[in-house]
């Protein structure tokens, strides 16, 4: 199986330089990969990169923790958006979530979905951080407020994707909204695994291929 179509190939370290998101690029474009995922700061230089390419420019919003204020998340994608970003990945806010105040999340997963309009919105809900329970609500809460994909980890928590937790939201989103596996996915037999269980896309920090 060639697994490139599923890889949104990533940095996201705070090191991270020009050059090596233009590598980072450049390795996509040779692999075909869905998409880069990078620092929204770095949208524009990724743009210019993959101009007139198949491979997709990824950003996350929020990142890494999700508790920025529900107009900075929105502004972040607004720019992101106008400057050549194609999806979104936010982050769910996990404190305000735990708090029980899952309106509130859902409202602001909304008001992003609103924003990205036809352009893909990810919700990433830091599994790491939720017990069975709440990973099935918040996966709901996710496809309630219209995301495109639920997305498991940020990859800066204290845990990355599970088999078992991509099972556990996809009893929940069926075939509303896909899932995004990423998080100490390192190798292709890993990735396939992913992709048996129904992931639509991972996020890989390495060329798996």
């Amino acid at each position: 199986m060639d697994i490139a179509k599923y890889i949104d190939y990533t940095l996201l370290k705070a090191t991270a330089t020009p050059a090596d998101i233009e590598k980072l690029c450049k390795e996509a474009l040779e692999y075909g990969f869905y998409s880069v995922c990078v620092n929204s700061g770095y949208v524009p230089l990724a743009a210019e990169q993959l101009k007139g390419s198949k491979v997709n420019v990824c950003t996350v919003v929020g990142f890494p923790l999700g508790a920025m204020s529900t107009q900075a998340k929105l502004y972040e994608t607004s720019v992101a958006l106008s400057q050549g970003a194609q999806e979104i990945d936010m982050v769910l806010n996990v404190g305000l979530f735990l708090s029980g105040n899952v309106a509130k999340v859902l409202d602001e997963i909304a008001l992003l979905k609103q924003e990205t309009g036809d352009r893909v919105l990810k919700v990433i809900i830091e599994t790491c951080y939720l017990n069975d329970d709440q990973k099935r609500l918040a996966s709901q809460v996710c496809v309630d407020a219209g995301a495109d994909f639920v997305k498991t980890s940020t990859g800066f928590g204290t845990g990355g994707a599970t088999l078992a937790d991509v099972q556990l939201i996809r009893e929940v989103v069926g075939d509303r909204a896909k899932i995004k596996a990423s998080g100490g996915i390192r190798d292709k037999q890993t990735a396939l695994q992913y992709i048996s269980l129904g992931v639509d896309r991972i996020g890989a920090s390495a060329i798996l291929v």
